[in-house]
């Protein structure tokens, strides 16, 4: 009975553990961003179904009807959802920029062979940098 109720809670953390484990077990970084995303959405999901109560209306003004303050419903986890989607958006676009930096430098998507590189490119640096100093 408590799985029929629920059903927005359950799909929200069901899709917070996908995006969650493909974030974590994922090398690649475009599959990071994707995660990240999916973890997004989760989050929005449930701000959005908790946000909302059946039988209440929007907090709109120019009814002809007056409703009570226990009538309406509140508007603040939909004003949190669309900041959060509008923020998602700007990172998710500066997160896949700088996957592009990174892929046009090491030319690999995956972050382990580019922090291998990068800590090869710093080991040489210093060396010479050592050499010069010599």
């Amino acid at each position: 009975m408590f799985f029929l109720n629920h059903y927005y809670e359950i799909a929200a953390v069901i899709l917070f553990g996908v995006g969650f484990m493909g974030l974590l077990l994922h090398n690649n970084l475009i599959k990071k961003a994707v995660g990240l995303n999916i973890m997004d959405t989760a989050v929005y999901l449930f701000l959005a179904q908790r946000g909302f109560v059946w039988g209440r209306v929007a907090p709109v003004m120019g009814d002809d009807r007056v409703a009570t303050v226990e009538e309406y419903i509140n508007p603040i986890p939909a004003g949190l959802v669309l900041t959060g989607i509008v923020v998602s958006v700007s990172v998710t676009a500066f997160s896949l920029a700088l996957i592009l930096m990174l892929y046009k430098k090491y030319h690999t998507l995956n972050l382990d062979e580019i922090l291998l590189k990068a800590k090869e490119e710093k080991a040489a640096k210093k060396a010479l940098e050592e050499s010069e100093d010599a």
